[in-house]
């Protein structure tokens, strides 16, 4: 298999004979990290016969998801097959190679009621791999590194802990990063920054997307850059949002509803009208049942004359409902995004909306001015420095510094940049099909 050059100097500190026990591997996506991982991982298995380590990342899900999900095409490209070469028990989470070799899958949340890791003391590794150690809590690694010992002694080997993540603030910043930049990093440690353009073998497309990003993120992602503003949190400039309120839009256009909706609850449902990227009409209704919101949304939709295709309701819980009477697009806030680099669809629309405030592109008539300042501002990029994947806040985060008030204007608003994110040569697809 080949390998970048950035791989192979990382695979140097990992040899046996180079003194340093933790190695991070770090910077911009896109930089061969966890393929860095799983080569190393899967040579010192197949090397050292009865040897056992652990892969971890901070949960255990997004570890199978991701992380192993490379290991196994890994293997493949190495050659080796399943159930020939090595086996996956998904009950034990463990892989277990042909010479008796094994490498433990480990979920390193921190977990309040095991703050010291203890969960990990029954462990005996001989090596260790935690991808997007960024995410991972200093303990955690430290716990880690300290369970290294299993079989040292019988091949004559070196502790090693290898770590990769993209730029963060914080331990690993602090430990590697700083000191590596000002050439004082000790003996014990190893720092590879790595970048996209390292990376030959990315489609040029991907670093065209990269540099699409938000500045803070173009920077962190696509240039590698650690000094990056971890304060830097909002998803557009509070003043460009301020001059997005005016009365009316320019001109008329397509109109559009979008809506998110609650069901007889303390939640609000907001109905949005929109007369191209104008907010022309809000309104919000209290204890109403799914069949009236859905009543309400074809009236709205007679008198603005909206077709169907530019309805979209929350399908997340009871707007699924609405969803199947009307027959319109639902959105579901977890799902996959349309573009790469965003964690799910309610991120990849923040993101299109801030993009949008900030250029000027979508407006909001006045009136609301009050109501949706405030909930737009509690919206801010959440994980800052973490995993590449662009994350906003949680719903729950805003409804406690909201005093329980879900943010139910802001997601409603978020809505209308869906429609813009999945516009490809000037028209819209839903289920796949343009309309």
């Amino acid at each position: 298999m080949e390998l970048l050059d950035k791989q192979k100097e990382a695979l140097v500190y990992l040899r046996n004979n180079h003194p340093a026990n933790m190695i991070l591997y770090g910077g911009a996506a896109g930089g061969g990290k966890t393929r860095l991982g799983c080569i190393w991982q899967i040579q010192r298995r197949l090397k050292y016969a009865g040897t056992k380590s652990l892969i971890g990342r901070s949960k255990l899900d997004t570890l199978k998801k991701t992380t192993i999900a490379s290991f196994f095409e890994t293997t493949r490209l190495m050659g080796l097959q399943p159930h020939t070469h090595y086996n996956y028990n998904q009950q034990s989470n463990t892989i277990t190679f042909y010479n008796d070799s094994q490498i433990v899958l480990a979920d390193l949340a921190y977990k309040p009621s095991d703050p010291h890791y203890q969960d990990l003391g029954g462990l005996e590794l001989t090596d260790a791999f935690i991808d997007e150690a960024a995410e991972v809590h200093e303990r955690a690694i430290t716990t880690v590194l300290s369970r290294i010992r299993y079989k040292l002694n019988e091949y004559n080997l070196v502790p090693k802990l290898l770590m990769t993540c993209n730029p963060s603030k914080g331990y690993l910043y602090n430990e590697f990063y700083h000191p590596h930049r000002e050439g004082r990093l000790s003996p014990d440690k190893a720092f590879i920054q790595s970048l996209s353009a390292d990376n030959y073998m990315l489609p040029s497309s991907y670093m065209g997307i990269l540099n699409t990003l938000p500045e803070v993120d173009r920077k962190r992602l696509l240039l590698g850059d650690w000094d990056f503003d971890s304060s830097d949190d909002r998803l557009y400039s509070y003043s460009e949002l301020l001059r997005c309120f005016r009365d009316k839009s320019d001109s008329l256009t397509d109109c559009y509803i979008t809506a998110d909706i609650a069901r007889l609850g303390k939640d609000r449902t907001v109905i949005c009208v929109w007369n191209g990227l104008h907010l022309e009409r809000m309104d919000l209704h209290l204890h109403k049942r799914v069949n009236e919101i859905v009543d309400i949304i074809k009236r709205l939709m007679e008198e603005y004359q909206v077709k169907l295709s530019n309805v979209i309701c929350d399908e997340d819980g009871i707007g699924g409902g609405a969803v199947d009477y009307l027959r319109c697009p639902g959105f579901v806030n977890g799902s996959k995004a349309f573009r790469p680099n965003y964690k799910n669809l309610k991120a990849d629309c923040y993101f299109k909306l801030g993009d949008m405030i900030d250029k000027n592109e979508i407006t909001f008539n006045s009136k609301y001015k009050d109501q949706i300042t405030k909930e737009l501002e509690l919206v801010r990029r959440a994980n800052v420095g973490s995993d590449g994947k662009l994350m906003v806040t949680d719903k729950e985060t805003i409804a406690a510094k909201a005093g329980g008030l879900s943010p139910d204007i802001a997601d409603s608003i978020m809505m209308r940049a869906y429609f813009e994110v999945n516009k490809r040569d000037g028209r819209y697809f839903v289920g796949g099909v343009a309309v």
